[in-house]
């Protein structure tokens, strides 16, 4: 008589992934929006007031943004304690595991174990990075960010953050496009090849942007430094200019 297997395995599979998905095209938006700094002071603090609700209420909400702060901050807590289920339990499954690896030589197991380290600095990472949001909403804008980056050291953590969430990301995007979107007839091979070179221009391309925004910041806080915790406000930066 055989036993009827748990649905629960697959059910976490889809959890997983789908919330893997929502957190990449997150992370990649956010990025876009963060990136606004390039295009200037101005820029950003457009970005920042649409996140406030500002262009809709005619006023800046910051709780909004500690509202999607933390619903961001579960969304990563269902993913984490989801793949942890596949994590070797003990140091001696770990190293089987990488006797294997190394026996293998297989790249998509690597990529596995790349998600897997870069997961495991995230867990200490991004609640940090959250909890300005969720804390302190109203301390984000181009000085009040270009202060916390510089002269609060944050710098550091971003330096940090920027590759692990990166790379985790568009190794997962692979992971789950090599999982769910090949079909029956697919030519496996080529199909990899293609993801492989998709996954190195994607994360190449984010690093890029993410490096240059994170330079931005640091030049800004540089130069704000003796002004550490004053608000941009365009009418007097431009009084300044003008003086």
């Amino acid at each position: 008589m055989s036993r009827a297997r748990s649905p629960w395995p697959s059910r976490l599979e889809i959890v997983q992934g789908l919330s893997g998905l929502l957190l990449v095209l997150f992370v990649w938006a956010h990025m876009f929006f963060e990136s606004s700094i390039l295009l200037g002071v101005d820029a950003m603090l457009w970005v920042t007031r649409m996140f406030e609700g500002a262009h809709v209420f005619d006023k800046p909400y910051p709780i909004l943004v500690s509202a999607a702060a933390i619903a961001v901050l579960l969304l990563v807590a269902i993913h984490a304690v989801t793949a942890m289920t596949k994590f070797p339990g003990s140091a001696r499954q770990y190293g089987t595991f990488h006797r294997h690896m190394r026996g293998m030589r297989h790249t998509d197991t690597t990529l596995w174990y790349v998600q897997v380290v870069t997961g495991f600095l995230m867990f200490f990472l991004v609640p940090v990075h959250l909890y300005t949001a969720i804390a302190q909403p109203e301390n984000i804008g181009p000085y009040a960010s270009s202060d916390r980056v510089w002269s609060g050291r944050y710098w550091i953590l971003y330096a940090l953050l920027l590759p692990a969430v990166h790379v985790h990301a568009a190794v997962g995007v692979y992971r789950l496009a090599m999982k769910w979107a090949l079909r029956p007839t697919t030519n496996v091979a080529r199909v990899r090849a293609r993801l492989r070179l998709a996954l190195g221009c994607t994360m190449g391309f984010f690093l890029v942007l993410g490096t240059a925004s994170l330079v931005a910041y640091m030049r800004i806080g540089i130069d704000h430094a003796d002004r550490a915790g004053e608000r941009y406000r365009p009418e007097a930066a431009a009084q300044r200019e003008a003086g």
